[in-house]
């Protein structure tokens, strides 16, 4: 099935990482004109959660993922390629789970059964910044952002990435412009990483931010801001005769 644009700029539907929110992205300019739409992620499936984005808009629309959100996209792309007519990824892994990421993640959801989620924030705090080196500031904010989202929707997202798989062969069937940003000092999400989803996605453009960590709508907004217009401006250029059509 083909999907045909509404008029106007086409929608972005951002999607946060694990133990963030919508407050995660509120140094970013998002390019003028477009709808904005963020999706939480509160459900424990990475199948349903891509069914969230999938519902977030009608007809095609830009994708913008950062770690769990990202992981969420590949699989909105697996599942509707003729509805994303541009991706933006960032802090992310395309990989499927490591048997030390299973055991890590039912430790948390161990943790946060036992009434311990303030340790689970702390736990995953130092892995969100530059060389795992937080500002008092940073850490003060990243503690209230986390428990805004709260132990039930934390324990949903560490059962969500259990259900990972990877996702390589999805990319390289994407035909979409694609952007892909990592932090040089990303400790929880190396630069290599992203090398790996930018060599599968044709023609997509990696772009290495020198002083960033995992958080990079905070650590660097205006260079999210600028790939953001990029690849509106590089959407607008496609035709969507040119997107792949949906089974």
């Amino acid at each position: 099935m083909a999907y045909e644009d509404t008029a106007g700029p086409l929608p972005l539907v951002v999607v946060p990482g694990m133990l963030c929110d919508a407050s995660l992205w509120r140094d970013v300019e998002f390019p003028e004109g477009h709808d904005v739409h963020h999706v939480p992620l509160r459900r424990a499936d990475i199948g349903a959660l891509a069914e969230d984005v999938l519902a977030a808009v009608p007809g095609r629309f830009v994708l913008v993922g950062l770690s769990l959100g990202a992981i969420v996209g590949f699989e909105a792309l697996r599942r509707a390629p003729g509805r994303i007519a541009g991706l933006c990824v960032m802090a992310t892994n395309a990989g499927a789970p490591r048997p030390e990421q299973y055991a890590a993640w039912r430790e948390m959801d161990e943790l946060i059964a036992a009434g311990r989620y303030a340790d689970v924030v702390e736990r995953t705090l130092p892995d969100m910044f530059p060389d795992r080196r937080p500002t008092p500031e940073a850490a003060r904010r990243y503690r209230a952002m986390a428990h805004a989202v709260g132990a039930t929707a934390a324990r949903a997202q560490l059962a969500a990435q259990a259900t990972r798989a990877d996702a390589s062969g999805v990319l390289r069937t994407a035909r979409c412009p694609t952007v892909v940003l990592a932090g040089a000092r990303d400790t929880l999400c190396p630069p290599a990483f992203h090398q790996a989803i930018a060599d599968s996605v044709p023609g997509a453009a990696l772009t290495l931010l020198p002083e960033a960590g995992h958080l990079l709508p905070w650590q660097q907004p205006e260079a999210v801001t600028a790939a953001l217009r990029e690849l509106v401006a590089a959407v607008g250029t496609t035709p969507a005769s040119a997107a792949p059509t949906a089974p």
